[in-house]
């Protein structure tokens, strides 16, 4: 591999590509697409290369024809080493400055006098064929022909100096002769994408998005960021794009409002019914607001003349993907990175359907050595140093309600509602005629009431007020393995030991063995705090170390009780488990399969049991996140077969 040291990697032999701003989003891609297609490449990034070329290797993308140099735009020369260049013939400039809240001269001295430096460097190649420029989508495709320069104060620092930076770009390549092709793409999404439209998806996926900037007509079109690689590597290839501007999008995006529908049924999660239009959000305080005055600019109605793009696309031999799918794939990135705030899981990911909940799953579901299910509070993601550790597929999933799968749908509460078809009486005062206001006793009977519903799905307020029953969770568990051909190792820890055995009993035939991680039942009972509704506020409004050091778990663990009914999903099953305990250890003696135990010696079982118990030293009630090469090592020797 290149290392990010060496200013150029003779055994790559000479370039003939050059890429500036490798190291950003839509660079990494143009890299990775001209190695794919043989081409020898020189990387020219500010720093250190060591994340270029890592993701590279992550997308098994040959490096042989990969060298790396340093370069800064901002310098006259680039900063580039004197020889070794020689022979590019193809120059890509996908370096700039994307941000908002930029000063003037931090984003004129990418967009603006950066670009020129490239334009001026790639002028001194003998055997320059193209210099291919990344522009933007909302940037006027005649550059500014009229001369004025672009209003930096109403625009904002970013936009205005992309417009100029194309105006100035398009000028100086037809005074010194160069040949210049303009990429004006949209939002381009794929992995790794967090800035833009993703801060709308984060906010709509915590709960955080009452509303959505703009009117129905609003347009913000995407496109698939592989697709836009593509495009762009082929276009100094076909003589006749040069001096030409192409409008690169996917006209079938979504109006904004039907796009953030699209993604909220994907998570599960509710879609906003209100829009504030976008001349009361530039009158009112951002303070108010939360929305950067610059982005509304980008909430536009306008459309754009993609049919250069669709005819050269048709000519390459070139076809966008499904849209639906790019989005929908980019929202389970988004998610499985954390919005860019932790590594995805190098697994299969993403929302599936199981048994009518939006089901985030981790891993192989045909063939899986081990099944793993998580605790309280945590997630799937629990389990990540535990299957990273062993030697056979592994299927985790996120529980119903828990961690980032939806808040399942309640039956119970729609049929309920439909009965009460027509009477005055609102949800709310049907909870408050069942005990006088305030008690305790009406707060315990009034979270356990169907929650209010809409469309099949609980609303906000109540969401997750009740746990999800024994019998959902059993077909959820059969919907969840159904697919599975192997006899995997089921693998519980906690809270979810109950749907495990329930599982267990009920399909002995559909695992080689059970494996229960501190199982809840059989240890002592959560505190009554936690059991009681007021612990809700605490979940999820506490900080995130203090609540982690009290619940004894990593900080980053307890991220999602944040989010809108999760907290509440965590106490509801914490009391459904405790009233449960008998009945789960009559079970533990019907089970027809082999079953172990394994608990940290600081967290031992509280009830005597008939079946073999191991002790991990120095581990406590998460073993899976103190001790997990321990747990690895002891759950690869439980692998069966079908």
């Amino acid at each position: 591999m290149p290392s990010s040291a060496s200013p150029l990697d003779p055994s790559a032999g000479s370039p003939d590509s050059v890429v500036f701003g490798a190291g950003g989003f839509i660079g990494r891609f143009v890299v990775a697409e001209l190695l794919r297609r043989g081409r020898r490449v020189a990387a020219a990034v500010r720093g250190d290369a060591d994340r270029l070329t890592s993701w590279l290797a992550g997308q098994d993308v040959p490096l042989g024809g990969l060298s790396v140099v340093r370069a800064d735009i901002t310098r006259s020369g680039l900063g580039l080493p004197p020889t070794g260049l020689d022979g590019v013939r193809d120059v890509y400039n996908c370096a700039a400055r994307f941000a908002f809240g930029l000063s003037v001269a931090e984003a004129r001295a990418a967009n603006v006098t950066g670009a020129l430096n490239v334009l001026d460097w790639a002028a001194g190649l003998p055997a320059l064929r193209r210099v291919v420029h990344v522009s933007g989508y909302r940037v006027s495709a005649d550059g500014s022909a009229d001369g004025s320069a672009p209003d930096y104060r109403r625009l904002g620092a970013y936009e205005a100096s992309k417009k100029e930076g194309d105006a100035a770009v398009r000028a100086r390549a037809r005074a010194r002769g160069i040949p210049l092709t303009i990429a004006n793409p949209s939002t381009a999404v794929g992995p790794g994408q967090y800035v833009g439209l993703a801060s709308v998806v984060a906010d709509l996926w915590h709960g955080r998005l009452p509303a959505l900037p703009g009117g129905r007509e609003v347009f913000v079109p995407v496109v698939d960021v592989g697709y836009l690689a593509a495009f762009m590597t082929r276009l100094p290839e076909h003589e006749e794009t040069a001096g030409r501007a192409y409008w690169i999008l996917d006209d079938r995006t979504p109006v904004l409002p039907d796009l953030i529908a699209l993604l909220a049924r994907h998570m599960g999660v509710r879609a906003p019914r209100r829009s504030v239009p976008v001349g009361l959000l530039r009158r009112l305080p951002r303070a108010l607001t939360g929305v950067d005055p610059e982005t509304l600019s980008f909430l536009s109605a306008d459309r754009y003349d993609t049919a250069p793009a669709r005819a050269f696309a048709e000519k390459a031999g070139l076809s966008q993907p499904p849209t639906e799918t790019v989005l929908t794939t980019w929202a389970d990135a988004l998610v499985a990175a954390r919005f860019g705030t932790a590594s995805p899981a190098t697994a299969r990911y993403g929302y599936q359907d199981v048994a009518g909940v939006r089901t985030w799953l981790t891993g192989d579901r045909e063939r899986p050595g081990h099944v793993l299910l998580h605790g309280l509070p945590l997630d799937a993601g629990s389990w990540t140093q535990v299957t990273a550790r062993l030697d056979t597929p592994a299927l985790t999933a996120d529980l119903p309600g828990h961690g980032r799968s939806a808040i399942p749908p309640n039956p119970a509460a729609g049929q309920a509602q439909e009965e009460r078809a027509g009477q005055r009486a609102t949800v709310g005062q049907a909870r408050a005629e069942q005990a006088a206001p305030g008690s305790t006793a009406s707060r315990a009977r009034a979270e356990q009431a169907s929650p209010r519903v809409t469309a099949g799905r609980p609303r906000a307020g109540r969401v997750g007020a009740r746990a999800l029953d024994p019998s959902a969770l059993e077909r959820w568990m059969a919907e969840l393995l159904g697919p599975v051909t192997t006899r995997p190792v089921l693998v519980a820890h906690s809270f979810a030991c109950g749907p495990a055995l329930r599982y267990a009993v009920a399909h002995p035939g559909a695992i080689s063995r059970l494996v229960l991680v501190a199982p809840a039942f059989l240890q002592n009972p959560a505190s009554r705090l936690l059991r009681s509704w007021a612990a809700v506020p605490l979940l999820r409004h506490l900080p995130a170390a203090r609540l982690a050091r009290t619940l004894g778990v990593p900080e980053g663990s307890t991220a999602d009780l944040a989010r809108p009914g999760r907290a509440r999903a965590v106490v509801a099953a914490l009391r459904a488990a405790h009233a449960q305990r008998d009945e789960l250890r009559r079970l533990l003696e019907r089970v027809d399969v082999p079953v172990e135990i394994v608990v940290g010696s600081a967290d031992p079982l509280t009830t005597a049991v008939d079946v073999p118990v191991t002790t991990i030293d120095g581990a406590g009630h998460y073993p899976q996140l103190t001790h997990p090469t321990e747990l690895a090592t002891h759950l690869e020797a439980k692998v069966g077969s079908r």
